[in-house]
């Protein structure tokens, strides 16, 4: 019996730290027992009332994936103190006969007990709901107070005590500017990009948070003008979540906020935290539907990533990081959206002529035999390493159970192994599907007829470019690379290996021999081999 072992805790203070190392001798002890095998620990340090969990996804993937036989946790709150999500742990559990076992003895479906599931899922939300409603009132009595109760200061302030005081960094100096820059006339995102492209820390790299950008936004310039904090005033309590179970914050009317003034150290005057709050509603204006453009969504900066951006002055997209943060964070890689359409029907023509000339087709159905005997023999090898790495993997079990190696070794022999035998696995999976397809000649013969009809069109519509197209990158020098789309992965491959980067050499497709084609597709077998 192949078990899961989920294991939580709310905090990461040093106690639960403990907690969760106690916890985990608790189910090595009960597995030994047993005589079962352990599949893998699942750790996560969150509250129990979201599914925001990185471990009880991967849980749910592999409940889902029958990777398990058994879900084993102290008691069901350590899966949720959510009804909801509690529910949905089981159903899966259950669709993919999986049992939950709890150590507590309330929950196991593997000797039929289940019947108090409900109550128990219910019981453990109550808990949830009175422990939140008692830290709201907490919250609420120390704000009261004049205290701060937020996770993180305001920009430009440190919390000492519970009380807000001017940082001794930049900061305060950033946030009178940001000010001054509004009333001078500069909108958010004009005063984000300066700030970025002098390297101004942002809130979130003050705060250190995990996921810290170096970028300003728009978004960030606005919620400091907005914040009343910065006048010496406290004003909390102005939003609050749902419910335990629903973390959307609602806004509080501003009646009801929580406000003790003079708290601490202005870093601006209320006259002019005013004078700003007016100029924003004055510069508040109904904004238009945005205008959807051909290649937005499907063009994306071949650097850094993002989307581009149309230009209407430009008629055509530059890259959306140059656009919104300026040259250090990109450059514009223009193209003209009339030079695009041109070169993607020009393609279209191209491969359809391609296809009319027998001896290059009947090359094309030699490699894609060849490419299927290969993937298959592919398969078979990883089939092979699969076998053997699952044989490691159930030795070192042994090896842990019987305390020849320690828990930490255990744990990392097991992520490394896990983690080769899913990459195998996804190679398997992708090599079968390239292999699940029609007879090329018919694949070859549909392919025609489908660039046929697409070629009869001069205009490039978005029907025909989402049909056709999955991605188009954008090189700095402004010339596209386009990974063509078909429905079915050998007519797929086709285009891959012919123009799947659309390529700026002189040498036209016209001018390409049968010999020049194959010394293409060879160059270019790695990258059609791995689409799949």
């Amino acid at each position: 019996m192949r078990c899961a072992v989920y294991v939580r805790v709310s905090t990461n203070k040093e106690e639960q730290k403990a907690s969760l190392g106690n916890q985990k001798n608790l189910f090595i002890r009960y597995i030994s027992d047993k005589g079962w095998d352990i599949h893998d620990f699942y750790v996560d340090v969150e509250s129990g009332t979201t599914d925001k969990r990185p471990q009880l996804q991967q849980l749910i993937a592999d409940a889902k994936a029958k990777k398990f036989d058994v879900i084993l946790a102290k008691e069901l709150s350590r899966l949720a103190r959510n009804g909801r999500l509690s529910y949905e742990i089981r159903d899966i559990a259950e669709q993919h006969k999986v049992h939950i076992i709890t150590l507590d003895n309330a929950i196991n479906t593997l000797e039929g007990n289940g019947q108090m599931f409900g109550i128990y899922a219910w019981m453990y939300e109550q808990e949830s709901q009175r422990t939140s409603e008692r830290v709201k009132l907490a919250l609420k009595s120390r704000a009261q107070k004049g205290l701060f109760k937020g996770s993180n200061a305001p920009y430009g302030y440190i919390v000492k005590d519970g009380k807000l005081c001017s940082s001794p960094d930049e900061t305060p100096d950033i946030v009178k500017r940001i000010f001054g820059n509004y009333l001078s006339g500069k909108g958010f995102d004009c005063i984000a990009r300066e700030l970025y492209n002098e390297g101004c820390p942002t809130p979130s790299q003050v705060a250190r948070k995990k996921n810290a950008n170096d970028k300003w936004h728009g978004s960030t310039i606005r919620r400091i003008l907005e914040n009343p904090h910065y006048t010496g005033d406290l004003v909390q309590g102005r939003s609050t979540t749902r419910s335990v179970t629903n973390k959307n914050r609602d806004q509080v009317h501003s009646d009801n906020f929580i406000t003790v003034p003079n708290t601490h150290e202005a870093i601006i005057s209320k006259s002019d935290f005013e004078a700003v709050q007016q100029l924003m509603m004055s510069r508040k204006r109904t904004r238009p539907q945005a205008e959807k453009h051909l290649f937005t969504n499907t063009a994306y900066c071949a650097d850094c990533g993002r989307g581009m951006h149309y230009k209407k002055n430009s008629l055509g997209y530059m890259c959306g990081n140059y656009n919104k943060h300026g040259i250090k964070a990109c450059s514009d890689h223009l193209i003209r959206e009339a030079d695009l359409k041109l070169a993607i029907l020009n393609d279209l023509k191209k491969l359809a002529s391609i296809l009319e000339n027998k001896e290059i087709v009947q090359t094309l159905e030699t490699k894609l035999n060849q490419q299927k005997k290969y993937s298959e023999k592919q398969i078979d090898s990883f089939t092979k390493e699969l076998e053997r790495l699952k044989l490691k993997k159930k030795k070192s079990l042994n090896l842990f159970i019987e305390e020849k190696i320690s828990k930490e070794d255990y744990d990392e022999f097991v992520s490394d192994t896990n983690e080769q035998i899913n990459n195998i696995s996804s190679k398997i999976e992708q090599l079968h599907s390239s292999l699940d397809t029609k007879d090329d000649e018919l694949v070859i013969k549909e392919l025609k007829q489908q660039l046929g009809v697409f070629i009869e069109f001069q205009e490039l519509t978005p029907d025909i470019l989402h049909r056709l197209i999955e991605r188009i990158e954008i090189k700095a020098d402004g010339s596209p690379r386009i990974f063509y789309r078909f429905s079915n992965p050998s007519a797929y491959s086709l285009i891959n290996f012919i123009n799947a980067q659309h390529s700026t050499c002189d040498v036209t497709f016209e001018e390409r021999t049968v010999e020049a084609l194959l010394r293409f597709l060879s160059i270019n077998y790695k990258v059609f081999k791995t689409t799949f």
